[in-house]
């Protein structure tokens, strides 16, 4: 009889539990995650029209292709400076320990799918007094000293009937791919920091060279008012003038190497190195970097694919919804198998053996009956911060709808600008030459040469300004499109990895198990 109830138990057992593992895959309560729909235009309503100068030279609508984007500038040292920066900066390394402690929080969570295992062992020595009913009085001590051994493993599971712990590690899911498009996010941010730095430097270079030859130019028109000074062919006052113009324009050398250093101590800031290193190797002067011919930027829609800071927003989203399933889990029953297995014995050379064998093996359920009404505001919580998350979706997406325009209409009336400069230039350098020639004949006064002197140094650094901002509108550009992340998951499947895998440890995707 005890062998019919025992294997009518393990029956029961067994079908129990092939019951549960049936229908474990198959209930999720919460809802599921849908990408959020936004509405983009067709095309950016800051490209050039067909009447504007070089329209196809300042934005083309068409397939773009950014993995480097700074290697268009045909620059060596920028393209390093970037290079050393994917491998030293401490933003990215920052980003990245972020990527692995989501990892970490992932993969605790999809351990508590499975069953838990504990080990224990116990020893007690035990005894007692006389015997208290009076039966051993005057027959010595009636006391007993035992000795107990214990050894087990004690087992529970908690079964995801209502994928409340499969919505957790969902959640979890995507809170790692938000970590990894934060990081993508800084890396973009970071690259573009880099070079616009870079340009700023080589601006300021440029205006130092300017600011130099300039004031060369006007010590020799100091001189040379000396000496018709000293001839009685000039005043006082022109001399004192062509001295002045000339201290000037010496006292905008300081401050502009005070700012190229400050752009060389940011870079390094960039890159994570010593200033000092990194100063011994910018201090050469290079021209500003030529920017491409043609700047290729794609359709409105491509952002949403490419910006990392849209995918994150979308990640968020995802996290938050599963979030709510955690929460309405709660509302329903919890079941666990628990058991164990142990030995107990008096004897520790005889503790493991048939004899002193204790088994359990069991179901066990809980519920928070009076409780939902905390469950269901927990569930309103998860809600609202759901609805967060979709509005901060949107409003990423439109911040990057706005950055692309602000850039490509920056991008294009810079470029209008520095064309009207070059004339300026032109024109200014010529008027110099006039001013000198009428000067020197006698035939117009000082004031007209130190005029069209200051104009020509105005207009060539209005002209060097105007260039760095091409550059750095063009950076702000690419920067804007999200360009440049997609760089190292290249360079890793080429073996010139920067030492940080994304896809490293990535969560599958867990659609397929619901």
């Amino acid at each position: 009889m005890e062998n019919r109830n025992a294997h009518g138990g393990g029956t029961w057992l067994r079908w129990s539990l092939g019951v549960i593992v049936l229908l474990m895959p198959g209930c999720m309560v919460g809802p599921d995650f849908h990408a959020p729909k936004t509405c983009v235009p067709s095309q950016w309503s800051g490209m050039p029209g067909p009447s504007a100068v070089d329209a196809a030279s300042i934005a083309v609508q068409e397939p773009i292709t950014m993995v480097c984007w700074w290697e268009t500038f045909n620059d060596a040292v920028l393209t390093t400076l970037v290079q050393r920066a994917l491998r030293s900066s401490p933003d990215l390394r920052l980003a990245g320990a972020r990527i692995r402690q989501a990892r970490a929080a992932r993969g605790a969570g999809l351990a508590s799918l499975g069953p838990t295992v504990d080990a224990g062992s116990d020893y007690r020595r035990s005894g007692s007094g006389g015997n208290s009913s009076g039966d051993n009085i005057g027959g010595g001590s009636g006391g007993r000293e035992q000795d107990l051994f214990q050894v087990g493993l004690d087992s529970s599971w908690e079964l995801d009937f209502f994928g409340g712990t499969r919505r957790n590690v969902e959640a979890l899911d995507a809170e790692v791919r938000s970590s990894v498009e934060d990081r993508r996010d800084v890396l973009v941010t970071l690259m573009a920091d880099v070079a616009v730095n870079y340009m700023n430097l080589r601006g300021l270079q440029t205006r130092l060279a300017i600011a130099r030859r300039n004031l060369e130019a006007q010590k020799r028109t100091a001189a040379i008012t000396r000496k018709r000074f000293e001839a009685g062919f000039a005043s006082g006052l022109d001399q004192a003038s062509a001295d002045g113009q000339a201290a000037t324009t010496a006292s905008e050398i300081p401050r502009l190497e005070s700012a190229a250093r400050e752009a060389v101590f940011n870079i390094s800031v960039l890159l994570g190195e010593e200033p000092t290193t990194l100063a011994k190797e910018l201090e050469v002067e290079n021209p500003l970097p030529v920017t491409p011919p043609r700047v290729p930027v794609g359709l409105p829609s491509e952002i949403i694919r490419r910006r990392p800071d849209i995918r994150r927003a979308e990640a968020e989203v995802h996290a938050a919804t599963a979030r709510i399933g955690v929460a309405a889990a709660e509302l329903f029953p919890k079941f666990s198998l628990t058991g164990s297995l142990g030995y107990s014995s008096a004897d520790l050379a005889s503790l493991v053996t048939p004899a002193t064998q204790a088994w359990s093996i069991g179901p066990s359920v809980t519920w928070r009956i009076f409780d939902s009404g905390r469950i269901r505001w927990s569930i309103e919580e998860q809600k609202a911060m759901q609805e967060q998350t979709l509005v901060e979706y949107e409003k990423t997406v439109l911040t990057a709808l706005r950055d692309v325009e602000a850039a490509l209409q920056a991008y294009a009336r810079e470029q209008e600008r520095r064309r009207l400069l070059e004339e300026a230039v032109k024109n200014n350098g010529r008027a110099v030459e006039l001013a000198m020639e009428l000067y020197t004949s006698g035939e117009t006064d000082f004031l007209n040469v130190l005029t069209a002197q200051r104009s020509l140094y105005v207009s060539q650094e209005a002209l060097a300004l105007s260039l760095q901002n091409v550059n750095t509108s063009l950076i702000a550009l690419y920067k804007a499109l999200g360009g440049g992340w997609e760089m190292e998951e290249l360079s890793s499947l080429t073996g010139k990895s920067s030492g940080f895998s994304i896809r490293q440890g990535m969560p599958p995707d867990l659609s397929a198990s619901r």
